[in-house]
């Protein structure tokens, strides 16, 4: 699996997608559907499609997962959590923004009470609700979340993780949407120079 992860993020799709057929085939003979590690594979593939635009074969894979660890896991759960996230990134992809909304919006509010403000997954359920909205041009809505999440991430993970120089870069592009050029140019510096080094 940690193969087919780097083949991913190498944007190597057609091999990445390989290997993750092939351990989650092994996982559902071996463990059944309803063991975590089968549940990690659903969700790998989901990403993969996900970060391919191939929505439809996304959304059937985290329904399915969705759905099981509910009842495995519970709704609180930290990976059904992750999991309900990457569903609103799909109704997010598919044009389905009321959808996505709700879900990143209960999403947020149960990572907040379940792993804390500061938690990795909830700044990044925060981020991807902030994004939403600056693509709707909601950008009082998006403005504070982006400020919690850049501010979240530079406590937690410093100030030079991907995550980090992601959040920075946001900031830029909200900046940038509002026709705010002046403020923008900073950020994308500042995330620019940090990425080069």
């Amino acid at each position: 699996m940690g193969l087919a992860n780097l083949y991913r993020h190498q944007a190597r799709y057609d091999d990445a997608e390989q290997l993750y057929v092939q351990t989650l085939d092994g996982r559902r003979r071996v463990l059944g559907n309803d063991h975590p590690d089968t549940l990690k594979s659903i969700n790998n593939l989901a990403v993969a499609y996900l970060d391919e635009g191939r929505f439809h074969e996304a959304e059937a894979l985290y329904l399915e997962a969705v759905e099981t660890q509910r009842r495995v896991l519970g709704s609180e759960h930290p990976e059904t959590l992750r999991t309900v996230n990457g569903l609103a990134s799909v109704h997010w992809g598919q044009g389905r923004h009321d959808e996505a909304e709700q879900l990143y919006l209960e999403t947020l509010q149960a990572q907040r009470r379940v792993l804390g403000d500061n938690h990795r997954h909830t700044l990044l359920s925060m981020n991807n609700l902030a994004n939403l909205y600056r693509n709707q041009a909601r950008y009082d809505e998006a403005e504070p979340l982006l400020v919690e999440t850049l501010e979240g991430f530079r406590r937690v993970l410093g100030d030079e993780h991907p995550h980090t120089l992601g959040s920075i870069n946001n900031m830029g592009f909200l900046l940038q949407a509002q026709g705010k050029l002046a403020e923008a140019e900073p950020y994308y510096r500042q995330a620019l120079d940090a990425r080069r080094r």
